[in-house]
């Protein structure tokens, strides 16, 4: 075979071909212009791993690069100014970097943008940080820093300040274990309940723990947030909402990205929090391998002369909860100071979920934080008047007629969905002051746009990957969030998942646009098309596929990416045979007779005709003879006659190689 053509086949430059084979044990000159069949052959076969080592190499190689790039970059104080809200293209213009290294950048962090996309300042700032520049914020007031004093203004009138629940937040990897964690703490099983184990009700949730000093029962409140995506949002608008965080990380799975994630945002927050080591009843768990990780970056366990509690649990068997939930009221009672609110007050308190409701209308999940909201209570959002208290329900789906401080509610009664991170304040009540709801759900409608996710055509796709194109939209932010999370999981080196849109709210003409353009398939989960966009769904034949549990969503994808592997075809070697002499010769086979050198030689299978070492082409082997007497298969050392079927003409001196060859259809492993 031709250099070239193995090198076209393995879409790689024959010169780097020939200069990475020796490194594999392949004894190919750097000007060799052909290549033994069967030496071919074997690259091929190992070509999947000589290119993962490769792609392994050339990873560590950028990542020194990127290394001594960021060092450099500390060394000479480089420093850059940032904007609130910044496009990814001016950001990468501002650093000076390629478009595409950042999106690859903000992608490791979990953030899907394209080059026309806003960023805010926290992610501009942490990302600008990874890369060794320093930051500083661009002159000028913004609404986000406004509200942040808004929300401490309204928190600090209270003067008979009584202590409430803590509210905790738990975050983690999507997978670690954070539901389940909810789950146990609060006795009820999620899980068997709700669609497909993912977070589905109102974000939050309290629960009753006796002390074991006191034995006096004491509430505690818990955010649930999947992605933590509604906590980073609140954080970045200014709102305090956690006094405690709960850091989940799996004992058989470690420190992953999204758990750095965690650890950025704890200490962006100032938050005290507890580490909770999951899954340490799974085979190849290892909670010290955990404890060394997360060490590492600067979480250091109280047992190693630290000042972070961890405690290695099962949520799953309800291992140690009862430890955990004890530490929460040691680290409450030690922060006691800063978990009071006054509930004499006008109601105050932060949005953490929102969405539209078809039957309901807009409603909202507000964690109140200071104050009491009772029933017939205007809400006031930053200021404005956007309705009134018509009902409000805790986690149990009851109806409540007033909330104190560290209560979550889900409020119907506003004439729009607020944001979530939008500060209440009914202090503030001013009746003259009621929102222009036209304005406000355009406004939203915008802001809803400029918040779809999307992938720029080719940015993201991989070299030589088959990928499988996907619209994404969602009910709720919650669900979206753990739906992209599950699928950034999906990993193979021959197919990969592109989402090329994702968003909130019903699939419209926008997303079926995309969807043609690129020949994706459009995925609502727990929402429909518009009905105008499933008339067209219907006559341009597009696929829809709907889904009210996550994971069968998830193992849909995967059924899909497996239609896109290749099949695999196996081939095993047999053995080799001398020919010696030529018996017969005919138009379509030839009978002849030779030694098997080495293995043996079978029966119906193929065989390649070798001379002085170069394929002439393939057969079969239709009958083997030794002697008088016919055989299946002949072994090393053993003269016999062969029935060759085939057009090749076999000539004295040439080696018969016997092989079987089969097709298997590829399953989809993920690396």
């Amino acid at each position: 075979m031709n250099v070239t053509e193995l090198a076209r086949k393995l879409q790689m430059n024959t010169k780097e071909l020939l200069q990475v084979l020796p490194q594999y044990g392949f004894d190919v000159g750097m000007k060799s212009i052909k290549i033994d069949d069967r030496v071919a052959d074997q690259v091929m076969r190992k070509w999947k791993f000589i290119k993962r080592d490769l792609e392994e190499k050339r990873r560590k190689e950028l990542e020194e690069k990127k290394a001594k790039e960021r060092a450099l970059r500390k060394e000479m104080g480089k420093t850059v100014h940032i904007a609130s809200l910044v496009t990814v293209r001016d950001f990468a213009e501002k650093l000076e970097l390629p478009v595409t290294q950042i999106i690859t950048e903000l992608m490791k962090n979990g953030i899907l943008a394209n080059q026309n996309q806003n960023i805010d300042y926290d992610t501009a700032a942490i990302l600008a940080e990874e890369l060794g520049f320093s930051v500083e914020r661009e002159e000028g007031k913004t609404e986000l820093v406004d509200r942040s004093h808004e929300l401490e203004e309204a928190l600090a009138k209270g003067k008979d300040l009584k202590t409430r629940p803590p509210v905790i937040v738990v975050m983690g990897h999507v997978d670690h274990g954070k539901t389940k964690l909810l789950d146990t703490i609060r006795h009820a099983n999620i899980i068997d309940t709700e669609s497909g184990g993912i977070t589905q009700h109102i974000g939050a949730y309290q629960t009753v723990w006796k002390d074991p000093k006191t034995k006096a029962e004491r509430k505690l409140t818990f955010i649930d947030t999947p992605g933590h995506e509604a906590f980073t949002v609140m954080r970045s608008r200014g709102a305090k909402v956690a006094d405690i965080g709960i850091m989940v990380v799996a004992a058989d799975d470690g420190v992953k990205p999204q758990t750095e994630e965690v650890i950025q945002i704890m200490k962006a927050a100032k938050l005290p929090f507890v580490v909770a080591i999951n899954k340490i009843d799974k085979e190849g768990a290892d909670p010290m391998k955990v404890k060394t990780e997360l060490s590492q970056r600067g979480i250091m366990t109280e047992e190693w002369g630290g000042d972070v509690p961890m405690i290695e649990i099962s949520a799953k068997n309800n291992l140690n909860i009862d430890k955990l939930l004890d530490i929460l009221l040691l680290v409450t009672d030690m922060n006691e100071a800063n978990i009071q609110a006054d509930p004499t007050l006008p109601a105050v308190g932060t949005v953490i979920e929102s969405h539209v409701d078809k039957h309901t209308g807009p409603v909202a999940t507000v964690l109140v934080q200071a104050g009491t909201l009772r029933r017939n209570d205007p809400l006031v959002m930053n200021g404005e008047v956007y309705g009134k208290v018509r009902a409000m329900r805790d986690y149990l789906g009851e109806n409540v007629d007033e909330a104190p401080p560290s209560t979550p509610v889900q409020i119907i009664g506003f004439k729009v969905a607020p944001e979530v991170g939008d500060v209440m304040d009914l202090g503030k009540y001013d009746i003259n002051k009621k929102i222009d709801v036209k304005q406000k759900r355009t406004e939203q409608s915008t802001s809803q746009r400029q918040h779809v996710v999307e992938t720029a055509p080719g940015e993201e796709e991989e070299v030589g990957k088959k990928m499988l194109n996907v619209v994404v939209k969602a009910d709720v932010l919650g669900s979206l969030e753990a739906i992209v999370g599950l699928i950034e999981k999906i990993k193979h080196e021959d197919v990969g998942i592109k989402i090329i849109g994702k968003g909130l709210g019903n699939i419209n003409e926008t997303d079926l646009q995309k969807a043609e353009a690129t020949g994706g398939h459009l995925i609502g989960f727990k929402v429909n098309p518009t009905p105008s966009a499933e008339d067209s769904i219907r006559e341009k034949g597009l696929s829809f596929h709907r889904f009210d549990i996550i994971y069968d969503l998830i193992d849909w994808l995967k059924d899909e990416l497996e239609k896109n592997l290749d099949v695999e075809k196996i081939i095993t070697e047999h053995g080799k045979m001398n020919v010696a002499a030529i018996f017969r010769t005919e138009k379509k086979s030839m009978i002849v007779g030779g030694k098997v050198l080495e293995g043996k030689i079978k029966v119906n299978s193929q065989a390649r005709v070798l001379r002085q070492g170069v394929n002439m082409g393939v057969g079969k082997l239709t009958r083997c003879q030794v002697g008088q007497e016919q055989k299946k298969e002949v072994v090393e050392g053993t003269e016999c006659g062969v029935n060759f079927e085939g057009y090749v003409r076999i000539e004295p001196g040439d080696i018969l190689e016997s092989y079987s060859e089969e097709s298997k259809v590829r399953k989809l492993i993920l690396i």
